[in-house]
């Protein structure tokens, strides 16, 4: 686990310094065990993450489907066990209302967390920006032996750090401070949600 866990931190900052295809290749070497590990290190069912995936597919499509809003909009839509984050831009509220209830009318979604803004779309400079701030992040959660990093899924939108997952409170805790602690990090909002699997787990192993 411990050589997996440096492979993995080595392609991540790699990643870091490479564009483009170079650091899809790079990355690919490791998809394989990676993948692996973070599948079954995951708390949620393999149904569930099916379903995350589902939504976030259909989400996509239906948003493609407005004209409107997709070309007037920018979307990132990030579902953790029926839970969807909406983050990016639109130019007014009503848009950005539209954007939302879209979300909402998804099938399987259970709840919206809506983190939208009314503006102009990001540039892509500052979409480049979190994609790499994310990748720092994750390196610094896979780093960090005290935090469960296959249990945290990242999303950054203008520099705002979004952390979603399955985790107990001090679990949650340290993920967060993890995240506060990378530089350019503006903001970390936690958005984890428990269970009481995870909980009984938790107390498990403290006895």
């Amino acid at each position: 686990m411990r050589n997996l866990t440096l492979k993995i931190c080595f392609v991540l900052m790699l990643a870091e310094f490479l564009g483009g295809c170079a650091a899809a290749a790079i990355a690919g070497a490791a998809a394989g065990s990676a993948g692996a590990v973070s599948v079954a290190a995951d708390r949620r069912t393999a149904g569930t993450m099916l379903e995350d995936e589902a939504i976030e597919l259909k989400a996509r499509q239906a948003l493609m489907s407005d004209e409107e809003l997709n070309g007037l909009t920018h979307v990132n839509m990030t579902s953790y066990n029926g839970m969807v984050l909406v983050t990016g831009e639109a130019p007014t509220e009503a848009l950005r209302g539209r954007v939302v209830e879209l979300v909402r009318n998804v099938e399987k979604v259970r709840l919206v967390f809506d983190e939208m803004t009314v503006g102009a779309p990001s540039s892509l400079t500052s979409r480049s920006s979190d994609t790499l701030l994310t990748t720092k992040v994750k390196t610094s959660l896979v780093t960090n032996p005290d935090t469960t990093a296959f249990n945290v899924k990242v999303v950054t939108e203008n520099g705002i750090v979004y952390l979603m997952g399955l985790l107990t409170v001090e679990e949650g805790q340290r993920a967060m401070e993890t995240a506060r602690q990378v530089e350019g990090v503006q903001k970390v909002i936690s958005l984890f949600q428990q269970s009481a699997a995870v909980n009984s787990a938790a107390s498990t192993r403290k006895s």
